[in-house]
């Protein structure tokens, strides 16, 4: 098992009983309890996770996103095979106002080297596109959240009001016919909906797992969105729904 799907197991487990032993995750994950014990002292470090000797307990609640650093790790091809589909849609000299989360990261790397101008919606979108040789970058203000560096607040509302964009590229934290696209964090949900308010065209990065998902605060309806991009692991029946409910799917 590669360590990022055995730190997500550990998690969800740890997350499920409240607190765990080595013992027990040994025999869950099938590792020895040296790794355990290394993989425990790594989501520490995360924030995930607080170890006690012989274990650990869940500092996530239910319901919480997992940090950032924990879900960068996850599925990485799929959200680089989701980043160069979004980037071939964009055209050089559009103007694009981009998400923070860590599909939009990706997005971000695979825009490096385009003749654009440029927003991203978090420090880390930024830190990716700053030595990028030809493309404009702009910077909202905004107060970063602690570790996902996502820029919220009337600041960064604000910046997003003043600006009219081509393409808005927009992550999500649940996506289904349902209930829309919806996010964990309240003052993150304000600020996809004020991207999604500037642009022309939306596009909505997700992968397959988050189809079935639902967090939350509400960002906007499926209507909202023009173009869904997701993995071919999604199911006809979640996409055909999302394309009922009127928004175009792209799987890859």
């Amino acid at each position: 098992m590669a360590s990022t799907d055995r730190w997500r197991q550990i998690t969800d487990a740890v997350r499920e009983a409240g607190r765990m032993g080595v013992a027990e995750l040994a025999e869950l994950t099938g590792a020895s309890e040296m790794t355990i014990r290394r993989d425990l002292e790594a989501l520490a470090d995360q924030g995930v996770l607080e170890r006690y000797r012989g274990g650990a307990r869940s500092l996530l609640r239910y319901g919480d996103e997992p940090p950032f650093a924990l879900r960068a790790r996850e599925g990485l091809e799929t959200k680089q095979r989701i980043a160069a589909a979004v980037a071939a849609l964009i055209s050089d000299g559009e103007s694009v106002v981009l998400d923070s989360g860590t599909t939009c990261l990706e997005v971000a790397r695979a825009l490096e080297h385009r003749r654009l101008t440029v927003m991203p919606l978090s420090l880390h979108g930024a830190n990716a596109l700053t030595a990028a040789p030809h493309l404009t970058l702009l910077v909202p203000g905004g107060r970063p959240r602690p570790g996902e560096l996502a820029l919220t607040g009337p600041l960064t509302t604000a910046s997003l009001a003043a600006l009219r964009f081509d393409t808005a590229v927009i992550g999500c934290c649940g996506l289904n016919a349902t209930d829309g696209l919806t996010a964990y964090d309240l003052d993150d949900a304000a600020v996809k909906r004020a991207a999604i308010a500037s642009a022309r065209r939306v596009i909505a990065v997700a992968e397959a797992t988050k189809l079935s998902r639902t967090a939350l605060a509400f960002v906007a309806p499926v209507s909202a969105l023009h173009l869904v991009v997701t993995d071919d692991a999604a199911s006809d029946d979640e996409t055909d729904a999302l394309t009922t409910a009127g928004a175009t799917v792209r799987k890859v």
